[in-house]
C-alpha cells in the first residue's frame, strides 16, 4: 500500500482552449474537474495501475466534499481530515500548443487542532504503507518544519518516505533524511542556489541533495528526461514525446511509477520515465492506466549526457 499525504489538496478545473489571449473572452474547448494535489495525484496514478493506496487530506467546505466524492470513484481510500475552511480550487487553461497557464488559491489556514489531527491521520495509516508520498505545498498554518516532522515520525515507525515538495521545507525536510526527494529542474536549482543548463549540471544538484541528506534523488528534468541518483549508482531516463496535451500531474505520475516498481534501481526510473510521458500525453490532471503506458520507448542507461543541454535551461 502506498500513502499519500496531501496537506494542501484543491479541486482542479481544467480547461482546453485553442489560444489564451490577454483581455478577451476565450471559450474553451473542453473543460474537467479533477481532485488535485501532488500527493492525490500520486494515488491517483497507484489507484490506475490497480494497486491499493490511501491518501490522507485535509477537507472541507463544498470543494471539500467534491473532492472527496471524486476519489472515492476512482477507488481510492480517502482519510479526510476535517477543517473548517474550504478546500481551494484551482484552475488550469491548457492551450492548443501545449502551453499551461495555471492559476493556484493559497488553500485555508489550518488550526493548531488541525495540524494535530492530520499528524495523527497518518501515524494511524502508516502502519501498513510500504511507501508514504508527502507531497506539494504547505497551507497556512503549518510551519515550514513539517514535513520534517513527518520524516522524523515515520522513519520512528519503520517507514519510508518519498517527498516532493521545494523551497524552505524541502530544505528542513533533508535535515530528517528522506528517502528519495523529487525535485523538477527548477526546485533542483532552487535547492542549490545556482542556475542549471546541462543535464550534468542537474546530475551535480542532485548529488549535492543527497549531500544535505537524502537518501535519494529523483529529478524530473521535463522534456530533457529524468536522472537518478542514489547509492548504487546514478542513471538517466528518457522517453519521446510527439505532443504534449498536459504537463499537469506530469510530475507526481512520474513518483507514482518510481513507487510502484519499488523506489529504487534503475528499473523504477524506467517505470518512472513511462508514467510522465504517458501523462503529458492526456487531458488535463488524468493519469495513465497501464494501458497508456509505452515500456519499449523508453530508453535508461548509465551513461549520462553531461553535456547535453536543457531545453529548458534554469537560472
Amino acid at each position: 500500500m502506498i500513502l499519500t499525504v496531501t496537506p494542501n489538496p484543491s479541486l482542479d478545473r481544467t480547461y482546453e482552449v485553442l489560444a489564451l489571449e490577454r483581455g478577451e473572452v476565450v471559450r474553451a474547448e473542453t473543460e474537467r474537474m479533477d481532485p488535485g494535489g501532488k500527493g492525490v495525484n500520486v494515488s491517483r496514478a497507484v489507484a490506475a495501475a490497480g494497486r491499493r493506496t490511501v491518501a490522507v487530506l485535509p477537507l472541507g467546505g463544498a470543494p471539500g466534499v467534491f473532492v472527496a466524492d471524486l476519489l472515492d470513484a476512482q477507488g481510492i481510500e480517502v482519510a479526510p481530515v476535517p477543517i473548517a475552511g474550504a478546500t481551494r480550487s484551482n484552475i488550469a487553461l491548457a492551450e492548443a500548443d501545449g502551453v499551461l497557464t495555471k492559476i493556484n488559491a493559497p488553500g485555508p489556514e489550518l488550526t493548531a487542532r488541525e495540524q494535530e489531527l492530520l499528524l495523527e491521520t497518518v501515524r494511524e495509516h502508516s502502519r501498513d504503507a510500504d511507501w508514504i508520498a508527502c507531497c506539494g505545498s504547505l497551507p497556512g498554518g503549518l510551519a515550514p518544519s513539517w514535513y520534517a516532522d513527518v520524516v522524523t515520525r515515520a522513519h520512528a515507525g519503520g517507514a519510508r518516505i518519498a517527498l516532493d515538495t521545494s523551497g524552505r521545507p524541502l530544505l528542513e525536510a533533508l535535515r530528517a533524511r528522506p528517502d528519495v526527494v523529487k525535485p523538477n529542474a527548477e526546485e533542483l536549482a532552487q535547492a542549490v542556489g545556482r542556475s542549471l543548463a546541462t543535464v550534468g549540471d542537474a546530475l551535480k544538484a542532485a548529488e549535492e541533495v543527497r549531500g544535505m541528506g537524502a537518501g535519494a534523488v529523483l529529478a524530473s528534468l521535463g522534456a530533457d528526461g529524468q536522472i537518478l541518483v542514489e547509492d548504487t549508482g546514478a542513471w538517466y531516463g528518457s522517453a519521446p514525446v510527439d505532443a504534449v496535451r498536459s504537463n499537469v500531474g506530469a510530475g507526481d505520475a512520474t513518483l507514482a511509477g518510481f513507487l510502484i516498481a519499488g523506489g529504487s534501481g534503475p528499473d523504477a526510473l524506467a517505470c518512472a520515465v513511462a508514467h510522465g510521458a504517458a501523462a503529458v500525453r492526456l487531458p488535463g490532471s488524468v493519469m495513465p492506466a497501464p494501458a497508456d503506458l509505452d515500456a519499449a520507448a523508453v530508453t535508461v542507461t548509465a551513461e549520462i549526457p553531461l553535456e547535453r543541454a536543457l531545453k529548458e535551461p534554469v537560472s
